[in-house]
Formats: structure tokens, C-alpha cells, sequence
């Protein structure tokens, strides 16, 4: 079983619906915190851990998952770490909790969570959001894609996209999968102007595509039952649903391409493509 590391300061409360705190840990990493007992629901750490390793299976640009555990004593003597439930503050649980690391620790005011248009097209690496598209559509996310946008030096005019918040991938907290065309996208269609084709999709694609049941396995196995309420039966019939849901993901995105939003202006249908088918954190605005 995977270790814990010890969260050992509290920086800061972070924007979002989970109420997620930012952590400095034994390690001397900053995580992003979220808590069992969060407004959302208990499952979206398990989702968050279980999502984002797919996604790194994939070699998508998502930050590592840990296990921190919390202690008493940090919550005691820490005032600000309570969550806002009906308007009553009460105290975050203590145990094991999701801790992501944070992007941005090493380098303040050089992480973005919007970015318009003009600077989305300096995103060195915009094709990923097509790629995490397979992600997206594979997991069912209910949430719209969310990222964060690192410059690597100031003043720069680069960015960098970084994944973050799986939570309500397995449509959060229920762990079913009501597919909608427009689930799971980024609200911006300009992202996916790069998309010609289904090459634009690997190499997350055949990777999910072709994973088995073990490496799927590998990807839940260090998640604590308590984050899923001791449910196991409940986490092997959704891991059995992810490895039957492989071969229906060109289908989710092609439904996507076909929908009102036309994401892929760009797209070339080959014959053969077709046969097979049957791219807190501050704000710039």
C-alpha cells in the first residue's frame, strides 16, 4: 500500500467547489487539498486519484497524486481550515486526504486558471486538449475540462497547459456514466482548431484503447477504501465499466465533433479514419 505524507503547514484556502486547501507537506511539496468531508462528495478523491493516473498512463500533462494525511493537531490550531457547509463553518476532517501537487509553488504569479483567446493560441502544447478528450469521454467527466496555464519564465509569452480536477469524472459521486455530447469539454472551441483527424488523439487514444484490466487496477490501487465509503464491490464494477468502456470512446468523440458546438472545424475525413470510426491560480483576462 502506497504511504502517506504528512502535511505539516497550511497555506492557504483555494477557490472551487470541492473547498480545497493548499498544503505544504513533510516532502516540502505544496499539494492541493481536498477533503473527505467536502461539499461535493466523499468519492471525488477517490475520482481525482483514479482519473488523474489514467491520465498520466496516457502521458497527459497532470499533476501527481498523493495521500496526505492531516493530523488533529493541524486542524485544532489551524483556523482557517474549515469548509463552508449551509453557511456553518465546520472544521475539515482529519485522516487521509487527496493532495495533488500544486503547480504553481515554485513559481507565484507565473500560473493562469483562464487565459482568452489570443494567449490560448501561445499554449505550446494546445494539442493536449484534444488528447485529454480520451480521458475525458472514457471517464464520463460531468464537469467541463479544466486547466491551468504555466509561463516557465516571466514576462514570457508562452504557456504551458496543465490538467487539473478530475473530481467529477464517473459523474462525481454517483459512479455511472450518463454520456452527453458536450460533457467533459473546454469552453473554448478554439483549443481544438488543431484537430485534422484521429491522429490528433495519440498517442492517449491506442493507449487507452489497448490498456488492460491489471493496469487500470494499478491506477485504483492505492486509493483508501474509506474515500469510497468501503464500497469495493462498487470500485470493481467501475473498473470493469472503464475497460468496457475502451472501445466506446472514438464513438464519444465523434458525437462531440457532430454536435452544435462543431469543435473541429479543421477535421479530414479519410475513408480509412471513417471505416475505424463507425488538442489559488490568478487570471489573465
Amino acid at each position: 500500500m502506497h504511504t502517506c505524507i504528512s502535511a505539516v503547514q497550511h497555506l492557504s484556502p483555494l477557490r472551487g467547489g470541492a473547498q480545497s486547501h493548499l498544503l505544504r507537506a513533510a516532502d516540502g511539496a505544496c499539494y492541493v487539498t481536498k477533503f473527505q468531508n467536502n461539499p461535493q462528495h466523499i468519492r471525488v478523491l477517490a475520482n481525482e486519484m483514479l482519473a488523474t493516473n489514467l491520465g498520466l498512463v496516457l502521458g497527459l500533462p497532470m499533476q501527481r497524486v498523493e495521500v496526505i494525511e492531516v493530523s488533529d493537531w493541524l486542524i485544532e490550531h489551524t483556523e482557517d481550515l474549515r469548509i463552508d457547509l449551509g453557511g456553518a463553518k465546520i472544521p475539515c476532517r482529519s485522516g487521509r486526504q487527496l493532495g495533488s501537487l500544486y503547480v504553481g509553488c515554485k513559481s507565484p504569479g507565473m500560473t493562469f486558471d483562464y487565459l482568452p483567446r489570443e494567449l490560448l493560441q501561445r499554449v505550446v502544447n494546445v494539442g493536449d486538449f484534444g488528447r485529454v478528450l480520451v480521458l475525458d469521454k472514457w471517464t464520463c467527466n460531468s464537469d467541463g475540462r479544466q486547466a491551468v496555464f504555466c509561463q516557465k519564465k516571466q514576462r514570457s509569452q508562452r504557456y504551458t497547459a496543465i490538467f487539473i480536477d478530475q473530481g467529477y469524472c464517473f459523474n462525481a459521486g454517483e459512479w455511472t456514466f450518463p454520456d452527453y455530447p458536450l460533457r467533459g469539454v473546454y469552453a473554448t472551441n478554439c483549443v481544438y482548431e488543431c484537430v485534422t483527424g484521429w491522429e490528433a488523439f495519440e498517442p492517449a487514444l491506442t493507449r487507452a484503447e489497448e490498456m488492460d484490466l491489471d493496469t487500470i487496477w494499478r491506477c485504483a490501487a492505492d486509493i483508501p477504501e474509506e474515500w469510497y465509503e468501503g464500497d469495493r464491490d462498487g470500485l470493481n464494477r467501475l473498473v470493469e465499466a472503464l475497460q468496457h468502456r475502451r472501445g466506446a470512446i472514438r464513438n464519444l468523440i465523434t458525437e462531440f465533433r457532430r454536435s452544435s458546438r462543431n469543435p473541429f472545424p479543421s477535421w479530414r475525413e479519410s475513408p480509412a479514419n471513417s471505416a475505424h470510426a463507425c488538442c489559488g491560480y490568478r487570471s489573465i483576462a
